[in-house]
């Protein structure tokens, strides 16, 4: 590695952030990947896409989500129904955060 971009120092640095304990078999592997992705990087900077449109998807975008369709919502009798306790269209539920309330 001539052009060292990464140094194995950096890759335990690294790890050591990330609080990842590494062997020195896995520091030298990490740092030789690391290397070779930083040469890739490299290599493709040089290459000229001047007028090249940016490629956001490989594939044709589509959603595979059902279409929003409206539906009836005029259902408060039924759901308050469901409710153990109500009080006009508002449901009563159990306090869960009573501390410091003023009252």
């Amino acid at each position: 590695m001539a052009n060292e971009q990464i140094t194995r120092e950096e890759v335990e640095h690294v790890a050591n952030l990330a609080k990842l304990t590494l062997t020195d078999a896995e520091a030298d592997m990490f740092t030789d990947h690391l290397e070779k992705i930083f040469e890739v990087v490299t290599t493709l900077s040089e290459v000229d896409t001047e007028g090249v449109a940016p490629t956001y998807s490989v594939t044709e975008m589509r959603t595979v989500l059902r279409e929003d369709v409206a539906v009836n919502a005029h259902q408060s009798a039924e759901l308050l129904a469901n409710a153990p306790e109500h009080t006009d269209t508002l449901i009563k539920v159990p306090a869960i955060l009573d501390e410091g309330a003023e009252g």
